[in-house]
């Protein structure tokens, strides 16, 4: 797949049933998450929030890749557990509804992660 400039371009690589997927994660995050910045970033969907990263995602030929930094991980650990992991990601299979509610937990944590750190940041 070649390099996009943006998120829109990025999800219109991919066949129909992948970028629904892609643009289900995209709007959970951005409600999740209204003030991050979105941006393409390691050659996916990347935000920013305070400056620092907050979640990314990617299309992949049989999942959906989340990384929420190992913080994000570790605190759904549990949740998580049923999805194949790498370092620092999880993998959402591409023939299984996508866990919006659990993404969008995740995403509220890196949030406040953000904004307490920010917050210190200041002090």
């Amino acid at each position: 797949m070649k390099k996009s400039a943006t998120v829109e371009a990025y999800m219109a690589g991919f066949p129909d049933h992948v970028q629904f997927l892609l643009r289900q994660v995209r709007a959970v995050i951005l409600e999740a998450a209204p003030d991050a910045a979105e941006s393409i970033s390691y050659g996916m969907p990347g935000y920013k929030l305070c400056g620092k990263p907050l979640v990314y995602f990617g299309g992949f030929n049989r999942h959906i890749g989340f990384f929420a930094t190992p913080s994000g991980h570790k605190k759904f650990a549990q949740q998580l557990a049923r999805y194949q992991q790498g370092k620092g990601s999880v993998q959402f299979p591409l023939d299984q509804p996508m866990p919006l509610e659990l993404i969008s937990s995740i995403v509220r944590f890196r949030v406040e992660e953000n904004l307490k750190a920010s917050r210190q940041q200041k002090k």
